[in-house]
């Protein structure tokens, strides 16, 4: 039995579409089971109502589980509200789960985490999900940890951030000048690499994977490809970090769902990349190409 936490979000539905087309029945932790049954039929999931936040929700989910893929993060792209927020969900929510997998007899987890994930400074976006992966470092289990770069796809949330970016501003700001380098990875590979590990618990057990696509990209090159598919021609101005998180902080006050975060801007401290041939030297394929995936698909 596998347990899937995240799953109604953006690499949580990819996931559990791939495992049903393998004719796996997985287990789908959710807050709101109307929008499960609203993403997959009824009879290819089970469904457990539940929040890793809620920790006597987690014991009848993780029952009988013998692997969890943790996919249910805030991640960086939403603003914080009420109800929702990084620490409680990334750091409380991963050691409820882990406590309650602990409890249970659950033999390993499989983190879906971010490439770079670091120490920080106390309270942070950041220090959250380094911490998130601290707590199940050191727990009982058997565990795996999965930090792939930005994702693309169809509505990946980072190149929607952008993309809606565009739209919206007449001068895009490149932040940290636009130097920051990204090694985008669809998302149909980051899930064709948890099938990898699913399958092969004895070649990842206690491992941390960094994974990303076959080309880096400047954040430049990355939003100068992006207005080529949307067909946008937009000044861009090269734009500090600490003046971009004053617009940042704005567009949250003023915007239910913002291009951009203060949270995302952690993502523009360090270069988002790996080892190019990561995916192919790991898991034996090569992963799809960004700017390919434009030129045939479009956004």
């Amino acid at each position: 039995m596998i347990l899937i936490t995240g799953s109604t979000g953006y690499i949580g539905q990819h996931l559990v579409r791939r495992l049903i087309a393998q004719g796996e029945r997985p287990r789908c932790l959710v807050r709101d089971p109307q929008k499960a049954a609203h993403l997959f039929a009824g009879d290819q999931i089970e469904v457990v109502q539940g929040d890793t936040t809620q920790p006597a929700t987690l014991a009848e989910a993780v029952k009988g589980v013998e692997t969890i893929v943790h996919t249910g993060f805030m991640t960086a792209d939403r603003k914080e509200s009420p109800g929702n927020h990084y620490e409680a969900t990334n750091v409380v929510g991963t050691a409820n789960l882990v406590k309650a997998a602990e409890a249970a007899g659950v033999r390993r987890i499989i983190e879906i985490s971010g490439l770079g994930t670091k120490p920080d400074k106390p309270g942070s976006y950041m220090q959250g999900r380094y911490l998130a992966e601290k707590v199940l470092k050191e727990s009982k289990l058997d565990w795996t940890i999965i930090q792939p770069s930005v994702l693309f796809g169809k509505n990946a949330p980072f190149i929607k951030g952008l993309t809606d970016l565009i739209q919206s501003s007449p001068i895009v700001p490149l932040i940290g000048g636009g130097k920051v380098m990204f090694q985008p990875i669809s998302v149909d590979d980051v899930v064709s690499v948890i099938l990898w590990v699913l399958a092969k618990p004895e070649r990842s057990s206690q491992q941390t994977f960094t994974i990303g696509g076959p080309d880096y990209y400047s954040f430049t090159q990355i939003i100068d490809a992006l207005m080529h598919a949307m067909h946008k021609t937009r000044l861009k101005a090269p734009a500090p970090r600490p003046l971009v998180g004053v617009g940042a902080a704005v567009m949250e006050a003023v915007l239910p769902k913002p291009p951009l975060t203060k949270a995302a801007l952690t993502l523009f401290a360090f270069d988002n990349t790996t080892d190019l041939n990561s995916v192919e030297r790991e898991f034996g394929f090569a992963p799809q190409s960004f700017q390919h995936f434009l030129e045939k698909q479009g956004l």
